[in-house]
């Protein structure tokens, strides 16, 4: 029901910062919460940040907690990941993915309906 495209990787050094966008088609982009995940190479994807369908409800792994910040604007069918004080291990792909029931485990692949072909984030040192 919503098609995701992610953009904004790159590769930077460590301390540097990347904004990812995902960019949603269709006319129900409002109706999802959505997510972040991001899976490194050799390893399972792992869940980074989640917001409510309206900016509420935003919760992060641990291991971004005050370096990442998810946002999103309906009105552009945009969500974005601002991501800053890049370490070494925040390398991976970036996925975007729409979650349309609230009650489901915003931690869990399962529980997403649509998810983005991914964006490449490398940090380097």
């Amino acid at each position: 029901q919503v098609q995701l495209v992610e953009s904004g990787g790159g590769l930077v050094q460590a301390g540097g910062s990347l904004r990812l966008s995902c960019v949603a088609s269709g006319r129900t982009f409002s109706r999802y919460a959505m997510g972040w995940f991001r899976q490194a190479p050799g390893k399972e994807r792992e869940f980074v940040a989640d917001i409510g369908r309206n900016d509420d409800l935003i919760n992060y792994a641990d291991s971004v907690k005050g370096r990442f910040t998810i946002s999103r604007d309906n009105a552009k069918n945009t969500l974005y990941l601002q991501i800053n004080s890049l370490k070494p291990e925040d390398t991976g792909v970036y996925y975007c993915a729409a979650r349309i029931n609230y009650y489901r485990d915003y931690t869990r692949i399962a529980s997403y309906d649509s998810w983005g072909q991914g964006t490449q984030v490398t940090v380097s040192s």
